[in-house]
Parts: C-alpha cells; structure tokens; sequence
C-alpha cells in the first residue's frame, strides 16, 4: 500500500518536536484544541485560567509539570523535559536557567486535586496532582491511535473521528456485516516486504472492528497473516469472538480467538503471532496452479459472546 499523505484531517495530530525558534511562538500562542466527535464539556468552574492548574501547565509543551519544576532568575517556570531543549534559556525572557527549581510550586502540586484532562471526552474522575499522571496513561477516555498499518500515521481521536478519517484519508474499505470472503492475489508471493497488504474495517453489533492481512518475514522465513483488531478498549474487546479460515485442494487451516484492541499496536499484535499464521509453502499450496502466484481466499465471521443468565455459560450471538 502506498503511504497516504495528509493535509488536513479533523483530528489530533502530534508534532514532531518544537525547535528553539518555535518554542517562544509556543509560549505566547493559544493552547492547542483537542478534537472529538462529541460536544466538549463544559471545564469545571475551579479551572481558570489564573487557577493553579494554570500555572502548573508548561508554558511550551502545555503538559503539566512534575517535580523538578524549573525556573529562570526572573521566576518563569518550565517542564524539566522541555529544559533540554531550550539549551538552558528560558523561553519567556531568554535568560539563562541555570538549574534552579522551584520547590513552592512543587509544595503546592502536592495538596492540588484535579479533572483528569481528558474530562473533555468524557471522564468523570479527579485525582490529586501526582496521581493524576499515572490515570491519564491508562484512561478508557484517552484518545486512540490511528489503527492504520500501512504509513507512520500520528492522528488520534475517539471512535467516530477514526472511523472517519480511515474512510476519508486511507480509503479503506468499510463493509457492514459480520463475515467476510476475501481474495488476495500477489503476482510475485518470493517477494515479501513488511508492508500491510489490506487494511478492511467492518461494522457490526453497532461497533468497528479492523481485519488486517499482510507479508513480513518471519525469521529467514516469509509468511502471510491475518488477525482481527476491535476498535474500543480491551475490556469490550473480550465480549466479542472471530474465525478465520483459509485453504483449497482438500485442505484448510482454522484460527479462532478474541480480536485485540487497538490500544495494542498493529506491530505489537503482528509480533506476537495473535491471528491465522500461513506459511509461504502453504499458501502457495493453497493457491494451486504453477505456484508461481499467490491466490488466497480468506473467510471468517465475528460474533458477539452473550452471557447466559440461567448458567453463567457465554453462548455466541450470531449476527444475521
């Protein structure tokens, strides 16, 4: 697949790092807006803008600061992170910092509850300061990452706003229902770059989900896979269930399990074999004729576990 190249997409797209002459633009400009597919939320009344919150927030990354918190000679504060790349001058006044920290304000980030920044999107919880880092990590609120395999994509956004973008800026092809046949034809099988072949999402029981099928090298060895990724968290993700089956000439391989969530990465799911494993010979086989071109045909459906009241067994809820 060729690498899609993106001008404008409505969602979070991380930068790549602030240089010096950017970084005092950074401190005098408005802070960068956080998109979702839902209205924002109203801030809680006790974060303002000469609140705390606000002056714990560094002034060039916007992040909030945790100990050691520096300072310059005039008293401007920053991120020990962004310390490094300002080559020890202050943003604000251009002074050199030196390695002076400001420990009142590490005093008073001590004592400090705060919202969870993603309160935005939707989370509820407030935590003291120095906790609050460590939940906004693992957030079921947090943003995913584009679950596209086949560029170095930096957008992030909820489910809808993905969903979205895959359609609109990858061209992915979106199917609704819970089963599939597809076919995927490769003139030259000797040939296997670590590249995503096809990227299809699916949707059903009201969710997406991202059916993956690609060529990487296993060791000296070339194989093909295919694996399922549930778009939402990890959680939700053990409620549902997928089949993949592959053969011809009498012969088939079957892989059956729980698709995982894209908070796993598409290189962390590849790596650990999660999915319908075929070997270059196999495949070949499969695809009969001279085996001199890659012809495979891979099914499978999805299905939602439902708990069974009465026994406490799930029994599969198979979609029509």
């Amino acid at each position: 697949m060729a690498t899609i190249e993106m001008e404008s997409v409505g969602c979070i797209s991380s930068s790549a790092g602030v240089e010096d002459e950017e970084i005092q633009a950074a401190v005098s400009s408005h802070h960068p807006q956080q998109y979702s597919s839902k209205p924002p939320n109203i801030v809680p009344s006790g974060i303002g803008p000469t609140t705390f919150h606000e002056l714990l927030e560094c002034p060039v990354c916007t992040n909030s600061m945790y100990p050691p918190i520096h300072q310059c000679h005039n008293g401007h504060t920053l991120c020990s992170t962004c310390k490094t790349r300002v080559h020890n001058r202050c943003p604000t006044c251009r002074q050199e910092l030196g390695d002076i920290r400001c420990l009142a304000l590490e005093k008073v980030a001590e004592s400090l509850e705060l919202p969870c920044k993603y309160h935005s999107l939707g989370c509820p919880e407030i935590f003291p300061y120095y906790s609050k880092l460590k939940h906004e990590g693992v957030c079921n609120f947090r943003p995913y990452n584009c679950p596209y395999a086949g560029s170095e994509c930096s957008v992030t956004g909820d489910i809808p706003c993905l969903v979205t973008h895959l359609r609109d800026d990858h061209k992915v092809d979106m199917h609704t229902g819970c089963t599939f046949n597809h076919r995927y034809v490769k003139s030259n099988p000797r040939e296997v770059e670590n590249a995503t072949w096809m990227l299809t999402v699916f949707h059903c029981f009201g969710k997406y989900f991202c059916l993956h099928f690609e060529a990487f090298q296993l060791g000296m060895a070339p194989v093909y896979m295919a694996f399922l990724r549930f778009m939402g968290d990890e959680n939700e993700s053990r409620n549902y269930s997928y089949s993949l089956e592959v053969g011809a000439n009498g012969r088939k391989l079957i892989w059956e399990g729980t698709p995982r969530s894209i908070r796993d990465s598409h290189r962390k799911v590849r790596d650990s074999h999660d999915g319908l494993i075929i070997q270059r010979n196999m495949a070949l086989f499969f695809s009969g004729g001279d085996r001199k071109e890659l012809k495979l045909r891979v099914t499978g459906r999805i299905w939602k576990e439902q708990q069974n009241p009465d026994s406490g067994v799930c029994i599969p809820n198979l979609c029509s």
